[in-house]
């Protein structure tokens, strides 16, 4: 693999992305790539006050950049719901959707809805938010992708279905370990998912970031209210650390890199995975558990009331092929991502 960068970025012009946590650390750089690169991007912050000062910032850096802030709070499914209502509604067309936003190894709490909250923001939330949005995806002509962000700390993870939430037993980085292996075995069950209603043109791909200097750190810390952990977390970053703009190139090159295919797992190729240039990767045996995916899947639709209509996308995916003009246009509009 060569040294890519964002300067291999191809041209977005006329393309729509979506990016979950574009306010801050690799969301930002992600999203200032794209914008630099002339596409459309929906920033889904859950604080539309920050996302507004970044989108600022990043017209200072890019003139003219097309950015949409929309308020998603992907720890609320009314909130996770409400946005994607709105992006189906004001875009036709819908070309990469980043799985970015998350928080990491901080002590127990719960979201709007009742759920542990790193498994509830990291896995649930986008769970429900690429469900909402999948139709609009599949349904946009020329390739699509949902990318979703994970970590090298889903090595260490293990999915306690017995107690997903921490409510006999927390601890903050095993339940961050365990949101984040349950990022990819998501990202891969979708994939087998849409292979198996014959959808060619909407691929699932995840990545990770390696070891990058962003604030994901130091929010455990400051919630600890421990002023020594956030000053070891902040020489960490300093000394061993990659800038931002640098991992955020996995997740990129995940939604750019015209080489890329569905099922892939994306990461810096340099020293021990944590740093360096994307490359393709193999994650942990654990994320390609076939059946641990599908019993997932299915606790994560009950969960969250979201439902995943692949026969559906089947009949559009066989419409476009006869090229039935007629069939796609119907078919379309309730193809997935339904609210009970």
């Amino acid at each position: 693999m060569s040294n890519w960068t964002a300067a291999d970025v191809p041209d977005l012009t006329e393309r729509t992305m979506v990016v979950t946590g574009a306010n801050s650390g690799l969301g930002f750089e992600a999203t200032r790539a794209f914008a630099d690169n002339g596409a459309t991007v929906v920033m889904a912050c859950r604080s539309t006050e920050r996302g507004e000062r970044a989108a600022a910032e990043i017209r200072e850096r890019v003139p003219g950049g097309d950015l949409d802030v929309r308020e998603c709070d992907l720890g609320d499914l009314a909130s996770v719901e409400s946005f994607a209502d709105g992006v189906r509604v004001d875009y036709d067309e819908l070309h990469v959707l980043c799985n970015n936003a998350g928080v990491m190894a901080i002590p127990r709490s719960e979201t709007a809805d009742g759920f542990e909250m790193q498994f509830g923001v990291n896995h649930l939330g986008h769970f429900a938010l690429t469900g909402q949005l999948l139709d609009r995806l599949a349904a946009t002509p020329g390739d699509t992708r949902v990318v979703t962000h994970s970590s090298g700390a889903h090595e260490t993870g293990e999915v306690d279905f017995d107690d997903l939430h921490g409510d006999d037993s927390y601890g903050k980085w095993s339940a961050y370990g365990q949101s984040k292996l349950a990022n990819l075995l998501f990202a891969y069950e979708l994939q087998r998912r849409l292979d198996g209603a014959g959808v060619e043109d909407t691929a699932s791909v995840a990545c990770h970031p390696g070891y990058a200097d962003t604030n994901l750190q130091a929010r455990g810390p400051q919630q600890e209210g421990s002023a020594v952990k956030l000053y070891a977390m902040r020489v960490a970053n300093a000394v061993l650390a990659q800038s931002a703009e640098q991992g955020a190139l996995p997740l990129v090159f995940a939604a750019t890199a015209p080489t890329i295919g569905g099922g892939e797992y994306i990461g810096p190729g340099g020293l021990f995975d944590m740093r360096g240039y994307p490359e393709p990767q193999r994650s942990s045996d654990a994320s390609y558990d076939e059946a641990d995916a599908d019993r997932l899947w299915t606790v994560s639709e009950e969960l969250t009331e979201v439902g995943y209509d692949f026969e559906a996308l089947a009949r559009t995916a066989a419409a476009d092929a006869s090229g039935d003009a007629a069939g796609t246009g119907d078919e379309t509009s309730d193809a997935a991502g339904t609210a009970d």
